[in-house]
């Protein structure tokens, strides 16, 4: 410790609404002033009043926590408009197809631009009010076109919200160890440039993306996503309490409970701390 001001990052929790473990594990946390980010799934299955009303005690009875629309564009989950396209079997594209297809130039951003329109009516009408930041699950913000409808709707819908880029900007020889870290950076540099022209705000660094499937130690994980990320940097996390509706709707399951335990237990102050590091 150099005796500078710790650093103020946000420790965002993805996927509010996706089933009622997770959400619970997630107000948990804010109540222990272990985030101060969420960000609300409007098409999930869980996202109900009550589950509104929860979470609106839990931001109320903690330090400022920011709630933000987790804008949804991928499978498994359905549209909120009746006309989107493309789709399967009524739901959106798993997200290997949407990006195949933003990359061939084959979406409609016009017609994505207005589902997402319809997704912030949905956040005003459960929250009462616009969100305070957008992000995207499966980081389908950052795609080719759906990058542009995204910000556009944001422009329209919730002008003084910030937005989430995937970017770190670390040395390429550092970024080439983490594959999904690197796309993730190179998808955010187009994103990042046209925010900028359209006066949004993002924020200027991300971590937290790693292989879910190897299991590995999110504690040892979470010291790497803290180094050298810069004030007003985002973590972001997927801690949640598996139950069936999650288990029938996502593959992440025991990694969110080894998340949860993790920034729930004792060692994740001393962590904040070790890197001159606060929650905003």
């Amino acid at each position: 410790m150099n005796g500078a001001a710790p650093r103020r990052i946000w420790l965002c929790a993805d996927d509010y609404g996706i089933s009622p473990g997770v959400n619970r594990a997630i107000r948990d946390l804010i109540e222990r002033g272990r985030l101060n980010a969420t960000s609300v799934m409007t098409v999930g299955p869980a996202i109900g009043r009550n589950e509104v009303a929860s979470l609106q005690a839990a931001v109320a009875n903690s330090a400022r926590c920011a709630i933000g629309l987790h804008a949804t564009l991928t499978a498994p989950f359905r549209p909120l408009t009746m006309h989107f396209k493309p789709v399967e079997g009524g739901l959106f594209l798993p997200f290997p197809k949407l990006l195949r297809a933003g990359l061939l130039r084959r979406l409609d951003p016009e017609i994505i631009r207005a589902e997402l329109v319809v997704q912030f009516e949905s956040f005003k009408e459960l929250f009462g009010r616009a969100p305070d930041f957008v992000d995207g699950h499966q980081h389908a913000q950052l795609f080719p076109q759906a990058r542009d409808a995204f910000l556009s709707a944001v422009k329209e819908a919730a002008p003084g919200a910030w937005v989430r880029q995937g970017g770190r900007r670390l040395p390429l020889s550092e970024r080439l160890g983490a594959p999904k870290a690197l796309v993730l950076d190179l998808l955010s540099a187009q994103f990042r440039t046209r925010a900028a022209r359209a006066g949004i705000a993002f924020n200027p660094a991300f971590a937290g993306a790693y292989d879910f499937s190897r299991q590995p130690d999110f504690g040892a994980l979470m010291g790497e996503f803290l180094d050298r990320l810069p004030d007003g940097g985002l973590v972001m996390c997927h801690p949640g309490f598996v139950d069936e509706t999650l288990a029938g709707l996502d593959p992440l399951t025991g990694q969110r409970e080894r998340e949860y335990t993790f920034l729930a237990g004792e060692h994740f102050p001393p962590l904040l701390a070790a890197n001159n590091v606060t929650l905003a």
